[in-house]
């Protein structure tokens, strides 16, 4: 469920309002994660972008709003499912993209921020959310594909064995100043994959029998 897209500063096709659109965003990840929540303003971020104030205010109005668009920006952009034909090594790849993310200095003060913000900020936890929707929705076809091949019980919810992947990690981010490693990621993707072979994620009625 991490993000790693494109590099900071990377511009896509589109005109103009791409462009635009672009430097704003990357403006408004850079003040999140310098200074949080509670202190970002739109001109302060256009004047980063270096952009008229009134473009700003006018295409988002809010902060909230410009957080909204930055968290679907950073979901469109997140890298692709891995599929290795294995449930482990699948689960690994999606754990070892979301340690990247969270271990990196810029988005991991990012994300701790929208966080933080989306506690009190209904707009911001809603698109949070939304950003986490989309990141699951992306993983969900490889606990699928386990289904399917016999290495996880069928009636599986693979939502729920995607979210318990990266759980441990944003734990860990919130929780402690231990360094987020590749191995802390493969343990998070082992346990999950355990734990859906124990039957620990199955749906409703076949989780009770």
């Amino acid at each position: 469920m991490g993000f790693e897209g494109a590099d900071p500063g990377t511009v896509r096709p589109g005109g103009r309002t791409a462009r635009v659109r672009a430097s704003v965003l990357e403006a408004a990840g850079d003040a999140l994660a310098e200074h949080g929540f509670a202190h970002l303003d739109l001109a302060d971020i256009a004047r980063r972008a270096e952009v008229g104030k009134t473009t700003v205010y006018r295409r988002w109005g809010t902060v909230t709003g410009l957080v909204a668009d930055l968290l679907l920006d950073m979901a469109e952009l997140s890298l692709p499912r891995t599929e290795t034909g294995s449930l482990l090594g699948d689960l690994t790849a999606n754990a070892r993209l979301v340690q990247r993310t969270l271990a990196d200095p810029r988005q991991g003060a990012l994300f701790k921020a929208v966080i933080a913000a989306a506690t009190c900020e209904e707009k911001t936890a809603e698109a949070l959310h939304r950003f986490y929707e989309i990141r699951v929705e992306e993983w969900a076809p490889c606990v699928q594909q386990a289904i399917d091949r016999g290495e996880v019980p069928k009636g599986t919810d693979p939502y729920e064995v995607i979210r318990a992947v990266s759980a441990p990690l944003y734990y860990r981010l919130l929780t402690s100043n231990d360094h987020l490693d590749e191995a802390t990621a493969d343990r998070a993707a082992g346990a999950a994959v355990a734990a859906a072979r124990a039957g620990a994620y199955l749906r409703g009625e076949e989780g009770r029998t």
